[in-house]
């Protein structure tokens, strides 16, 4: 719900005008905005909500372009708190720096492959196309992937492997890759991915045209990508040609057919697992990879009607049984939420909770 006297009905209303109006009815007002560089907000007198008044009455919010510059900043003391982007290897040793606090806490995000069902191998729209073949390719990878490694290896722990497509914690998880993929245990398994391109007719080594962005989902995720062609071509499997592309391009780039095979990551714009679902796997959802089920379609649906708990939960977890048997994407990791703070800076665990949203309002200083 908006304010129908600040916001066009027919088109994007400019940011300028939204905080010209004072068009904000939360715990804060935006007194200033610089697009991807600053944002100021205060106390809004007039919020009456569950929050309560907030703990801080100003806060400033900086964006920062390189992580390092982020890590530095927080020793310093120059912010008082640091949130997302630091690299899995900033975390880990800013957890021995005396100067700041280290807190975490659950996390819904998740990172993932996705494949393009026109241009993968086998895709719909490629010269060999074969629907049995491009399943088994998608099969093949699913089994010799190692999340674990990628956990321990690239994210120091502040990731951990991921088998379901709704974010574990939430209700409706259910490990549906786990069970049907490499050991069965989590694990990787070269022989069941050998076995599962042979029986589909598939010549190895299958050239994979794997797409990363660098920045955007973390610094870290050139060495996620690195450690994952590895990963692909040690099974003799695979031959990848792996390629990063920056942001503002990728994100054109991956609706427009240009990649077959991609990452992307995913921050819950709340915490139900009808945000796990929705928007990646009903048709014409954001991943626009070319993936059309009619029983996903009518059970997603059927989910998001369902007011009996239990009855809703199964649907949840029959939707992921039944897409991790087509494997539109292929879940990797689950991240938890880590806030780097100064050390008279409180409030921060209050905020670092299921709801997966940072509220300044819980903030204090001494």
């Amino acid at each position: 719900m908006v304010d129908e006297k600040v916001f066009s009905p027919t088109a994007l209303t400019p940011d300028a005008d939204i905080v010209k109006a004072n068009a904000f009815a939360g715990p804060y007002v935006i007194t200033s905005y610089t697009l991807n560089e600053l944002v100021s907000y205060k106390a809004n007198p007039d919020y009456q909500g569950i929050y309560g008044a907030p703990k801080t009455a100003n806060v400033t919010v900086q964006y920062f372009a390189d992580s390092s510059n982020l890590k530095l900043d927080i020793q310093q003391g120059n912010i008082d708190v640091a949130f997302r982007s630091l690299s899995a290897t900033d975390i880990d040793s800013l957890r021995s720096d005396g100067k700041v606090q280290v807190v975490d806490g659950p996390g819904g995000e998740i990172r993932y492959i996705v494949f393009n069902f026109d241009t993968q191998p086998y895709g719909a729209k490629t010269p060999e196309a074969d629907p049995a073949k491009a399943l088994a390719v998608r099969q093949a990878v699913a089994d010799v992937v190692d999340r674990k490694a990628i956990a321990d290896q690239v994210y120091k722990g502040t990731y951990t492997p991921l088998y379901s497509y709704v974010a574990q914690g939430l209700t409706g998880a259910t490990e549906s890759l786990k069970g049907l993929y490499g050991d069965g245990k989590g694990g990787p398994d070269k022989d069941k991915a050998t076995k599962a391109l042979s029986d589909a007719g598939v010549t190895t080594p299958v050239t994979l045209n794997l797409q990363y962005t660098p920045a955007h989902y973390g610094p870290s995720s050139a060495d996620e990508y690195a450690l994952l062609k590895d990963q692909l071509e040690s099974s003799g499997l695979f031959k990848v040609n792996l390629q990063s592309t920056e942001w503002q391009q990728y994100s054109k780039d991956r609706t427009s057919d240009v990649y077959p095979e991609y990452q992307l990551g995913w921050f819950p714009d709340y915490s139900d697992a009808d945000n796990y679902l929705t928007p990646f796997f009903l048709q014409g959802g954001f991943l626009k990879n070319h993936y059309d089920n009619p029983t996903v379609d009518q059970l997603i649906q059927q989910q998001a009607t369902t007011t009996d708990a239990s009855a809703r939960t199964a649907l949840i977890q029959k939707i992921q049984d039944t897409v991790a048997k087509d494997l539109s994407t292929v879940p990797l990791l689950q991240g938890a939420q880590v806030a780097v703070v100064g050390k008279n800076v409180q409030g921060a665990k209050d905020t670092l909770d299921a709801s997966f949203k940072f509220r300044y309002g819980a903030l204090s200083k001494s």
